[in-house]
């Protein structure tokens, strides 16, 4: 992984990728510009929809070159977060309501020789991070209720980016917003602070792996509206 920045990455979530094919499809999308490669977890208990387990996403790493971005939307998540380490994460993430003990979680994530995270849903406030920063390499705030993909933009999160994004000062944490984000959405949630950009319709909508250059399209519209070149 590279050393630290704060440039703006892109990293769609392949929650919206062609799940016979999810291999070819994070290379597609690592050669027409993504960042990172974000992989959604849900357990059909914390949130409304079931998807992949470590299995899969150890099968997907050797065809991730960049960065393996691990979202875990399940509860409770100790229990199995050496496995997603073990699976080739870069970063895995816990969700602040998904634990009782979040400062325990992200100590056993960074022994483990991964990267933690923490993410927020919408309604809970940047508070609960005040007392965890110093064990934090990435906050994710959730800008729509966890479950599916496609879903509108909550604009009252953008405050909330910028408030966390002054808490973080100059610690080395990177701030990456998740739900809704578009090309329309990007230069605020960009502007607010976030330096990682998840997407997953805006990224891969009417492209595929037989015309991958769409996706390249996609991703290159939401950099562009988010840093203004």
């Amino acid at each position: 992984m590279n050393a630290f920045d704060r440039s703006i990455k892109i990293a769609p979530s392949i929650l919206s990728a062609d799940f016979a094919a999810l291999g070819a499809e994070c290379r597609a999308i690592e050669a027409q510009g993504a960042d990172w490669v974000h992989v959604d977890v849900m357990d059909g208990h914390f949130v409304p929809n079931l998807t992949i387990g470590p299995a899969v996403c150890a099968a997907l790493r050797p065809h991730i070159r960049t960065v393996m971005d691990v979202h875990l939307m399940i509860a409770p998540a100790d229990p199995y977060i050496e496995a997603f380490v073990k699976a080739g994460a870069d970063f895995v993430t816990v969700h602040a309501e998904a634990s009782a003990h979040l400062d325990r979680s992200l100590q056993l994530i960074r022994s483990l020789g991964a990267k933690a995270g923490v993410s927020l849903n919408p309604s809970t406030p940047e508070n609960v991070i005040e007392y965890v920063l110093d064990r934090l390499d990435l906050v994710l705030v959730m800008s729509v209720n966890p479950g599916f993909g496609g879903q509108s933009f909550i604009t009252s999160q953008i405050e909330k980016i910028s408030r966390i994004r002054a808490m973080i000062g100059d610690r080395p944490i990177h701030l990456e917003v998740d739900g809704g984000v578009t090309p329309e959405t990007a230069p605020r949630v960009a502007a607010a602070g976030a330096d990682v950009l998840v997407a997953g319709s805006a990224a891969f909508k009417g492209g595929s792996i037989a015309a991958p250059e769409i996706y390249g399209r996609n991703i290159a519209a939401i950099r562009a509206a988010a840093t203004g070149r």
